[in-house]
């Protein structure tokens, strides 16, 4: 079965990451940003070798992002971001496919076990199954 599992970010978060600190999250060091990637590249590289691993990909902040929406008058309003009204968006993924909902769940407890500066209060991993790509969903 196939199941995408993201972790989700704010603009704020992305600025802690390049050591700007916010009102909830303290500014990430050098030292702690290069942890974070190499347990990420590990937690892949683990992925890759058991085959369970398809696609993972980080992405940017959001102020880099466009939202597209179709406006009244059946034309397109196309908004760059960050977006004030929305506190989260994606900030990564990963592809996988595995043998049950208890293995993709204990591939997201090791990604809540990532290392960051003390006072870091991490979003939630999520698990969603994808759609007909086997078992009941």
């Amino acid at each position: 079965m196939k199941y995408l599992v993201m972790v989700q970010g704010s603009q704020a978060d992305y600025e802690t990451m390049a050591g700007k600190p916010s009102g909830t999250s303290p500014a990430w060091s050098e030292q702690e940003l290069q942890a974070m990637y190499a347990f990420m590249g590990a937690l892949n590289n683990d992925l890759a070798e058991s085959g369970e691993l398809i696609d993972a990909q980080g992405l940017t902040e959001p102020a880099q992002t466009r939202f597209v929406s179709a406006g009244k008058d059946g034309r397109p309003v196309i908004t760059d971001g960050p977006y004030g009204e929305t506190k989260e968006v994606l900030a990564g993924y990963w592809l996988l496919e595995c043998e049950s909902l208890e293995r993709v769940t204990e591939i997201a407890v090791r990604i809540t076990e990532c290392p960051g500066p003390e006072g870091l209060v991490e979003p939630p991993v999520v698990i969603r199954p994808v759609h007909g790509s086997g078992g009941a969903c």
